[in-house]
């Protein structure tokens, strides 16, 4: 079935009722969002314990991230044809059941042979049904003049569940351990199942409280087109490369925030734990930033708001470059945190721009799709860089340099912003 798809949901809601519907589906697209990642990830609080409990190396477990990587960049493309043909209650439900039960094989601690393709699995099940999908539920459901505070609740709220989860992931784990002296692995187990489940009983919620109207509409549409053709058609719209060159800028801002905390502790010499503290502390700033962004891009302009965040997290790169002269741990925070506000603030945004485009509703998710597949290469390219620049350089010059060329992409993220605005307004002006 064509998903020409949540038409009728877009544009002001025409009673309370209705109003109340779409903010309940854009809930469950918020939770499922939130949810599905944490489980994949799980390196991110228990990596020690994944390696104690599966038998296996750093290197080993790298591996396995690095194939779902791939398996994502491969996705991309495919998974925005799939939500233009398929409806998100469908195509998310299935990925948060695929996800969760693969997390219960995973939690059965299975050998090292199989891990390989847990990971290939849930690289399916969160890139090629999931991801094109919520991008496009989020941007039918919200109204011309609600993109930016849609998405950015979307990100921050995302944050929050993820928050919560790993909150009561860490107090389960302790729990298990420290008061009724289980073991690691019988500790590790309870955590999986816990995502596992909740993955499960999101499906559930999902598959039986979305709503149908909007696969009614879909099944009335025509299929509109053939995949080069709307390829092309795609190819043509030149704000649609735009969007993808300010989320691949944007995107490598965020990425310079995972190499804070080594910096911090090679440049201020400060122990891990308070580099730790510091960086938790920035975790936080994600509600405040996604949120509080969506809110002012929908009062002052998406592209406003966006371009200013780019500029302000690029300023505070090349400052990140220069504090450590003052010795100001308190500058260091202030800094940190302000760096956090603006890359979360640039997440919740840089979806939102899409909607300047005018794509029709019928190749959105196809559109998503070849956005993704270029603005989120920094996956792959930016640890090359990162490696290349550790090789050939020591101490403090490797991060100046990574630091410098991200600051530089940020720019470069604030002009094609600026000039995406220009086009957009062009336009309406023809």
């Amino acid at each position: 079935m064509s998903n020409a798809t949540m038409e009728p949901v877009v544009g002001t809601p025409t009673s309370k009722k209705e109003q109340m519907s779409r903010y309940f589906q854009f809930l469950l697209l918020l939770m499922a969002g939130g949810a599905i990642y944490p489980l994949l990830y799980l390196r991110q609080n228990f990596e020690v314990s994944i390696l104690e409990v599966f038998n296996i190396t750093t290197s080993e477990l790298g591996s396995y991230y690095s194939a779902l990587g791939v398996m994502y960049m491969v996705c991309y493309l495919p998974s925005g044809w799939l939500a233009d043909k398929f409806s998100p209650r469908l195509l998310i439900t299935f990925s948060m059941a695929a996800t969760g039960g693969l997390g219960l094989w995973f939690a059965s601690i299975p050998s090292k042979a199989v891990l390989p393709y847990i990971f290939l699995g849930w690289g399916l099940a969160a890139g090629l049904t999931f991801w094109a999908s919520l991008i496009k539920g989020v941007k039918m459901l919200a109204s011309k003049n609600e993109q930016g505070r849609f998405f950015g609740i979307l990100d921050g709220g995302r944050g929050l569940v993820e928050a919560v989860l790993a909150t009561i992931a860490i107090g389960l784990f302790a729990y298990a351990i420290e008061t009724n002296g289980e073991s690691t692995t019988v500790a590790l187990k309870q955590v999986i199942y816990m995502y596992a489940y909740t993955c499960l009983t999101l499906a559930v919620v999902i598959f039986l409280f979305f709503s149908n109207k909007n696969e009614v509409a879909e099944e009335k549409a025509e299929r509109q087109g053939t995949l080069i053709g709307n390829l092309k058609f795609l190819a043509a719209i030149p704000e649609l490369w735009l969007v993808a060159g300010v989320i691949f800028c944007g995107y490598q801002l965020f990425w310079a925030t995972y190499s804070f905390s080594a910096y911090m502790q090679q440049s201020y010499e400060i122990s891990a734990v308070t580099a730790g503290f510091i960086t938790v502390a920035k975790l936080w700033m994600r509600p405040i930033g996604g949120i509080g962004a969506g809110f002012l891009g929908d009062r002052f302009r998406i592209e406003n708001v966006l371009a200013l965040s780019l500029l302000g997290s690029s300023i505070g790169l090349l400052l990140m470059i220069a504090l450590p002269d003052m010795q100001s741990i308190t500058l260091l925070l202030a800094l940190v945190l302000l760096i956090g506000v603006l890359t979360y603030a640039i997440r919740g945004l840089y979806w939102a721009i899409l909607d300047g485009c005018d794509v029709p509703a019928h190749v959105t998710g196809l559109a998503v799709g070849v956005i993704s597949l270029i603005a989120y290469t920094p996956d792959i390219f930016l640890p090359m860089i990162n490696g290349y620049l550790a090789e050939r350089y020591e101490g403090l010059t490797v991060y100046h340099l990574y630091f410098g060329y991200i600051a530089v992409m940020g720019v470069i993220g604030t002009i094609a912003c600026l000039k995406l605005k220009q086009m957009i307004d062009a336009k309406q002006g023809a």
